[in-house]
């Protein structure tokens, strides 16, 4: 059995849904198991409808309601054989219905509440894999429907809930095997239910985290993260376009790679696949003959010191200076409580007796911890910065790529500078209006000369 993720664009209409269905129909032999996201933008437009309902703009919110049902009714309706159409419209009718209702009790209560988002941001998936199911069999394939808030168990920590691991397993085991010997098994990522049935949200992404869950709970020989790109590539293309394609990776590469910046993956995805050791392959649903990249939980031999560059930008870049605390202990102990009061993640730092550089991601909470900080430290803060990160297993072995770094960067400012404790890494950060620059520099410097065992140029991929 394998674990086909497609992403929102993959299924965001009728073409890209028969995209979808050719490409698992290819790969029945292999019995697939298929999640699916939201179609399109949906997720964004429900969370949209939700802010309308509780401002009191009612003509608003249900016009977008309106508007959302006619969208998936016309896409469905051309992937979605005659004798099933009034089906899909039966239940097109009973979820737009709840839809409503329950924005409708919204508007009166005027509050968005966090349980309120995973119910409303959770129809988004619960109609793209009904609408996939139905797709497929137009196609000429079996295909079964499955709620996966039926088998995905977690917390009750809504908008970003965790999975409890054993029973989800467990769940999965019973059902998903049984539901395979009767066609393709299709359900939504993203979503899943507490142990009473509330239905709760993995977070933003996390239609990938699902997929690596359902691989592990089924003993998959192969997760398939489908998106739009050809796999990883050496830098952000959004950055710099012309990155090459990485054929090979590891799970601990691509690990520090997701957590700085590359969103083609899901950080959590990489988790239940490294427990189980069960391969990642990113792909791409628009081209399905490129390779793409395999993510895989050994170390991969590779002749370039680094694999791939990451970004993590809209970054503030705290700098806390205390003289006070000059041969005094506890100084750290003090700025981190302070970080973990406000539950705010740090994502590096640098040190020296009596100052702390430490970045964030989170800015949600800022004012206030610079306020708690100056209680005992002088703060500076940076906005509009941005992470940049060298990952490959090869920067723990080779000496000199800090100098390589500074010699290719010369001209620009580098405010802050860290080896990751993993030895992975080798991460900097620089003013949001350097990173282009920057990064095409450090592509030059490292990426001139390819491994072709673990590289394809971007000449061969896009010629």
């Amino acid at each position: 059995m394998i674990v086909m993720k497609f992403g929102g664009t993959s299924v965001e209409s009728a073409a890209a849904i028969e995209r979808v269905a050719g490409i698992v129909k290819a790969r029945q032999e292999r019995t697939p198991v298929v999640v699916v996201s939201a179609m399109g933008k949906t997720t964004n437009k429900l969370l949209a409808i939700a802010n309308a309902a509780i401002h009191g703009e009612r003509h608003d919110y249900l016009q977008q309601i309106h508007d959302l049902r006619d969208y998936h009714s016309r896409e469905a309706r051309r992937v979605v054989p005659l004798e099933h159409r009034v089906e899909l419209d039966r239940t097109l009718d009973e979820h737009f219905q709840e839809l409503t209702e329950l924005v409708k009790g919204l508007a009166v209560l005027g509050e968005l509440t966090p349980r309120s988002i995973d119910a409303i941001g959770s129809y988004g998936e619960r109609l793209s894999s009904y609408i996939v199911t139905l797709a497929f069999r137009h196609f000429g394939m079996q295909a079964v429907h499955l709620d996966s808030r039926r088998v995905i168990v977690t917390d009750k920590r809504h908008t970003q809930a965790v999975p409890n691991f054993p029973e989800t397993y467990s769940r999965l085991a019973a059902v998903v095997p049984a539901l395979a010997q009767e066609g393709v098994v299709v359900m939504g990522g993203f979503i899943g239910s507490t142990e009473e049935g509330v239905t709760t949200t993995l977070g933003r992404g996390g239609s990938d985290f699902t997929a690596a869950i359902a691989g592990a709970g089924i003993g998959a020989e192969e997760i398939q993260i489908w998106t739009d790109v050809d796999g990883m590539l050496t830098a952000d293309p959004t950055i710099l376009p012309g990155g090459h394609r990485v054929k090979t990776i590891s799970f601990a590469e691509a690990a520090e790679l997701a957590y700085f910046g590359a969103k083609v993956l899901h950080p959590a995805t990489v988790v239940p696949a490294i427990e189980k050791n069960i391969p990642v392959l990113i792909l791409n649903s628009r081209r399905p003959d490129v390779p793409g990249t395999r993510i895989v939980a050994q170390t991969v031999a590779c002749e370039n010191v680094v694999k791939s560059i990451a970004c993590k930008r809209k970054i503030t870049l705290l700098n806390i200076h205390s003289t006070r605390m000059l041969m005094a202990h506890g100084f750290l102990r003090r700025i981190f409580e302070v970080f973990d009061r406000f539950e705010t993640p740090v994502d590096m730092v640098a040190t020296s007796e009596v100052s702390v550089s430490l970045t964030i991601d989170n800015s949600q909470h800022l004012d206030t911890i610079v306020k708690e900080l100056r209680q005992f430290a002088e703060v500076e803060s940076e906005k509009d910065q941005t992470i940049v990160c060298l990952v490959g297993e090869n920067i723990r072995h080779t000496p000199g790529v800090a100098r390589r770094v500074f010699d290719a960067l010369d001209g620009i400012n580098i405010r802050m500078i860290s080896q990751g404790a993993s030895l992975l890494n080798l991460s900097f950060v620089v003013a949001e209006k350097d990173v282009t620059s920057t990064v095409a520099a450090l592509h030059e410097e490292f990426f001139s000369e390819l491994d072709p065992a673990v590289f394809e140029r971007n000449e061969a991929v896009h010629a």
